[in-house]
């Protein structure tokens, strides 16, 4: 018997429910007195998938520290409205998003994971593409930037899975109830 692959979002947020200030720094984040690796290698083996939107993949590509791709291990997916070449490491999906996750999700392997960003979320929300959220909470209050859930026409009903912390980060993991 099959074991259903799930959707998972892995992600930081502060407090007030953002993923990164209006130009895409991530700095606050650091400034927050974590443990380790805050649960990241623990998870990371649980996923052979990666999904990322093409925003992000730009953002996360054009960091300075990056010598070789992140996510060299698994296999990537990148949703873009363009029709780009595929590399090596990644494939750029354009067209039949709802057809290409489920057929994703039906196919045996470990979970997979949604890395962002917020427009690719929201599109996968709306299709009730999600099965779990991982939710890391910075203690911190931006007051303005990129949100982590956009607003829109629908309602998530969540089940809490577990919570832990990594010193000044509280993880929170739900399950989306069917």
């Amino acid at each position: 018997m099959n074991k259903k692959r799930n959707l998972v979002l892995f992600i930081a947020s502060s407090l007030d429910g953002y993923i990164a200030t209006n130009d895409e720094s991530l700095e606050w984040l650091y400034n927050v007195e974590g443990e380790g690796d805050n649960g990241f290698s623990e998870f990371y083996e649980t996923v052979d998938t990666v999904l990322l939107g093409k925003r992000t993949y730009d953002w996360v590509m054009k960091q300075q520290d990056i010598e070789e791709f992140p996510y060299k291990n698994k296999q990537c997916y990148v949703f873009t409205r363009s029709s780009i070449e595929n590399t090596k490491d990644v494939k750029f999906v354009n067209d039949g998003v709802s057809e290409f996750i489920e057929k994703l999700k039906s196919q045996d392997g470990k979970n997979i994971w949604i890395v962002g960003g917020g427009e690719l979320l929201h599109s996968f929300i709306q299709e009730k593409f999600v099965d779990e959220l991982i939710i890391t909470v910075a203690p911190t209050l931006l007051g303005k930037g990129i949100p982590l859930f956009r607003e829109g026409d629908y309602q998530l009903d969540l089940s809490l899975k577990g919570m832990r912390n990594f010193n000044q980060f509280v993880e929170l993991h739900y399950e989306v109830k069917n």
